[in-house]
């Protein structure tokens, strides 16, 4: 996380007595990854978080990967395609491989119960609609055009409002802003297209006192389990440290442009292991007297690049709707679609939100991204 942040009251120094008003001992909890030299933060309960009633294991959804799928160039149209069930359950795995899966969900149902990710980081992208994210952190508000970064840990539950589109990433590895946009303190360089004003925080609410049973769904990895606490999980009086949920909008994102045609990092926005993620969205085209807006065609050599139409017109392709998904694998060059390279020369801007995730080792559709695939999208550029 970019930035230390601290709600609540939280005692001057760790790890030392921290009494509540009846003179028994706040329970410290320390949340840390990699082993505790990752980022952590350090929360402080009513109660122990360890007081588990029960568990036992779930059925869960986890992505099951075509591993024998020809190459070729992939049309995945998700117009009109909903899902069922809360914004947890309703998730419908269409792509990925080992170091990140891609997911839809349209939540028809609220959550009923609390859920964490014991392995993975995850990104959300709101593509309509919105909500509120609750979480032992405290509460954000989520908008149309948000990425949700949520850490591995996190104990969370999304309430969504009616017809909420959204598109899931979940990755083992963690979800970072690119160096390259920082300093060697963490702070966000002059030249980075967002700071750290556009970074919406956790708002740590009163503490809920209640006891009683409170399930929490764990995932970890393939693995569901449903835990049963004997208290409300957000009975947490102040927190603080470097690891928690946090947002920004896609809008928010400054495009870097230049004289000539500026290659897709300039638009990266996270990255993590095995993966980068860019958001394309509304900018002036190239300036040169004789640029061409149009990308050029590119080999993706050891790079699977997918593309995912948020908004307005993607002035490269033709016959793409919005909510829609092209996957071009390494080892076949791609390019835009014929006519378009003549037709962007001139343009002063284009109007249009996507979000990409380039991924450096193949990806794999599942059984239902591939019944989703147009078989004739091969055929566009001829």
């Amino acid at each position: 996380m970019p930035f230390y942040c601290s709600e609540g009251k939280i005692p001057k120094k760790r790890h030392t007595q921290f009494r509540k008003p009846d003179d028994s001992l706040y329970a410290e909890e320390v949340m840390g990854t990699r082993g505790f030299s990752g980022i952590q933060s350090i929360l402080y309960h009513l109660y122990p978080p360890t007081s588990l009633l029960s568990s036992k294991p779930l059925d869960g959804i986890h992505p099951k990967f075509i591993e024998d799928e020809k190459l070729e160039p992939k049309h995945i149209k998700t117009v009109g395609f909903t899902t069922t069930g809360d914004p947890i359950s309703s998730r419908v795995w269409l792509m990925g491989n080992k170091d990140v899966a891609l997911a839809l969900s349209t939540p028809t149902e609220e959550m009923q119960y609390f859920y964490r990710n014991g392995l993975a980081d995850e990104l959300l992208f709101i593509h309509d609609g919105g909500g509120e994210l609750l979480s032992q952190f405290g509460n954000i508000k989520l908008n149309k055009g948000d990425y949700v970064v949520i850490p591995v840990g996190t104990t969370y539950q999304l309430q969504c409002e009616k017809d909420t589109r959204i598109l899931a990433l979940e990755t083992p590895s963690r979800i970072e802003v690119p160096k390259r946009y920082r300093n060697e303190y963490g702070q966000l360089l002059e030249h980075s297209p967002f700071c750290e004003r556009d970074f919406t925080t956790p708002t740590l609410v009163k503490p809920v006192d209640q006891k009683g049973e409170f399930e929490i769904r764990v995932k970890m990895g393939p693995r569901y389990t449903a835990t049963v606490l004997d208290h409300h999980p957000f009975d947490i009086v102040g927190w603080d440290g470097f690891l928690y949920p946090w947002t920004f909008n896609i809008n928010d994102f400054e495009p870097i442009t230049g004289r000539i045609h500026q290659p897709p990092p300039v638009h990266q926005t996270f990255y993590g292991e095995g993966f980068v993620v860019c958001s394309f969205v509304t900018r002036l085209f190239d300036y040169h007297p004789d640029s061409i807006p149009a990308p050029y065609n590119h080999s993706n050599v050891n790079s699977d690049e997918v593309i995912y139409y948020v908004d307005g017109h993607f002035m490269s392709r033709k016959g793409i709707d919005l909510g829609s998904f092209t996957l071009h694998p390494g080892g076949i060059p791609h390019g835009p679609h014929p006519g378009t390279v003549e037709a962007s020369i001139g343009k002063k801007e284009t109007k249009e939100t996507s979000v990409m995730v380039d991924t450096f080792a193949p990806l794999r559709l599942t059984a239902d991204g591939a019944k989703l695939a147009d078989p004739e999208y091969v055929k566009s550029w001829l």
